[in-house]
Parts: structure tokens; sequence; C-alpha cells
């Protein structure tokens, strides 16, 4: 047993199954979950064959240098929206020239520094060769940090699912 909790450990050996299934490697862009996306991948043996990479850009300077996310994008929007996981997917996908990626981009809490971005918020998006492929919007409340991030672990790794599940 891993030391993520069962459904987690499901949902990552799933992803990795599907992208053998399709010879496809990927790489994840995390903020909010500090690594956690692709500790959960790496906690199942055999990974490496499919796990390439994860960029954890937690800083915006991180963020523009690292995977290429436009300052402009974090001047007008900030690091927690819709555009910056768009552009951290592709980013990714990019610098690390990998088929499928992940990037989130949240507010763990407690609390909030920005206006109107609450404790909870984060923004997803996984991207594929063929361009974004979803993004989405999660407003999980201020449920503690750690429960926060494990949540935003789970919906990624059922995003990335989801995609693959796509074509």
């Amino acid at each position: 047993m891993g030391i993520f909790e069962p459904e987690i450990e499901r949902l990552a050996t799933d992803v990795l199954a599907k992208c053998r299934a399709r010879k496809w490697t990927l790489a994840t862009a995390e903020s909010c979950t500090g690594g956690l996306i692709g500790g959960a991948l790496t906690d199942i043996a055999g990974s490496s064959d499919v796990f390439d990479r994860g960029f954890v850009t937690y800083s915006n300077k991180a963020k523009a240098r690292v995977i290429g996310v436009s300052t402009e994008t974090l001047r007008a929007h900030g690091a927690v929206s819709e555009e910056t996981a768009r552009e951290m997917a592709l980013g990714a996908l990019k610098t690390a020239g990998v088929n499928i990626t992940v990037a989130v981009t949240g507010i763990a809490g407690p609390g909030s520094a920005a206006p109107g971005k609450p404790a909870g918020l984060v923004h997803f998006a996984v991207a594929t060769e063929a361009g974004i492929a979803e993004h989405r919007k999660m407003e999980y409340g201020d449920i503690g940090r750690s429960e926060v991030r494990l949540a935003t672990v789970k919906t990624a790794l059922q995003m990335l699912n989801t995609a693959l599940d796509a074509g």
C-alpha cells in the first residue's frame, strides 16, 4: 500500500495504464499541491515509463520562467485563474515534450490573500497535443489546507482519466 488513500492510488494507477496503452508520457504543472499529483503517480511502481516530470511552480516567477506563463496573464488575471491554469498546462506540455499534462493553481488556505479568490478555489487544466482538453474550476471551500490539496489531487487525476478516455 502506498502513502496515498486507496481512491487516489486507483485513479493514479488508471492514468498510468491508459497512458501505457496509448504509449503516452505525461507531466504535471503544480502550484497549490506542491508536487502531490506527481507524488501520487510516482507512488505506483513502474510509473517511470509514463511519468516524465513534474513542475512545481509555486511562485509567479517560477510559472513564468519555468513553463512560460505570460507575465501579462499573471498581472491581468492572477496566479489563480483559468487563464493561468491553461497556460501552465500548455507550457508544461511544450517544455516537457510529453503527450498530456495537468496543471493546478489555487488557494489551499486557510483564508485567502486575494480578494474574490477564497480558500478552496482551484483552477485545473488538462492539455494534450490537440490543445486544452478541459478546464475546471472547483470551489472546495475553506475545508483545511491538507483537505483542499488532496481533493485537488483527486480531481486532477479524474480529469486526466477523462481526457485519456476521450481520445
